[in-house]
């Protein structure tokens, strides 16, 4: 399945904005909005409970049921197991993990709520555990998909040896690993954690794919404006194609809700990058030469 989960999906529409994009806010409007990246092919939603405190789940399920018609249509990926300060009911107040069965159970049928749909195609553990209890974690996320309540499980920002520890426990397969990953950050593709994750056959999801705008930067950033303008496409776009590239085809999370800038990501994303200009960017990156 993790070939397929993510089949022609250019990127990931990433809704950590959502909350601080006010015009959005009215159920109708985001539900235009919504609609209008559905006609464009693109139908993946990555959401989180900590996004805006819950409220960019809350907003987009706003929208879902003032056009019901919608939630058939849209895939949503979901992330839990980060717990704020605010949300920590201990008189520690500190911001923490939490992967235990009932905290996992109750996020799921939470965000099913807030969201509006039947099931999450797509839930993600946010953040390692170092307290989890595997086998206990996988009971309830086994449950999960059982009971239809979610389609797959996956995890994010995990090592290696995190994700085999609890996939072992797990009946069902995970599918997939949400990371770091950029031009401007190509760690993982040279320390082995995206070797790793291709053996184990997650697919892997690349949040902070412009690097937080570093990417568009000095040298990196020159490069990738003088390669764009001779492949007719925007840098934006060049870096998220670079990505793509890589085994596995990484999933981009982009983070814009501006529907030119969309568009615009949404051709270069396409792109067919010819070896000798992956490497060339490569080099750009990391400031070093291939040795």
């Amino acid at each position: 399945m993790s070939t397929e989960l993510f089949r022609d999906a250019p990127f990931l529409l990433g809704m950590m904005r959502l909350h601080e994009h006010e015009p959005l806010h009215r159920p109708d409007a985001m539900a235009d909005w919504i609609e209008a990246r559905l006609d464009q092919g693109l139908c993946w939603f990555d959401h989180a409970d900590i996004y805006g405190d819950r409220q960019g789940e809350t907003l987009f399920g706003q929208a879902l049921r003032a056009r019901p018609r919608l939630a058939t249509r849209v895939k949503i990926v979901t992330k839990a197991s980060i717990v704020t300060p605010g949300r920590d009911h201990s008189p520690m107040g500190v911001k923490h993990y939490d992967s235990s069965p009932a905290y996992i159970t109750q996020a799921i049928d939470d965000a099913l709520h807030r969201l509006g749909v039947e099931r999450l195609e797509h839930f993600l553990l946010h953040r390692p555990d170092p307290l989890m209890d595997a086998q206990a974690t996988a009971r309830a996320l086994d449950a999960a998909i059982d009971a239809g309540k979610i389609g797959a499980a996956g995890v994010s920002n995990f090592l290696p040896e995190q994700w085999r520890r609890l996939q072992h426990a797990m009946q069902h397969r995970l599918i997939g690993n949400q990371l770091k990953l950029s031009l401007a950050y190509p760690d993982p593709i040279f320390d082995g954690r995206y070797d790793a994750l291709v053996a184990d056959g997650l697919h892997p999801m690349a949040w902070s794919p412009l690097g937080g705008g570093i990417v568009f930067e000095d040298v990196l950033g020159e490069s990738l404006s003088t390669i764009a303008e001779e492949l007719s496409t925007s840098s934006a776009g060049l870096a998220l194609a670079w990505l793509r590239a890589l085994p596995q085809h990484p999933v981009p999370v982009i983070g814009t809700l501006r529907p030119n800038r969309i568009d615009e990501l949404l051709t270069g994303a396409n792109l067919n990058l010819e070896r000798p200009t992956w490497f060339a960017l490569l080099e750009e990156a990391r400031s070093q030469r291939v040795a």
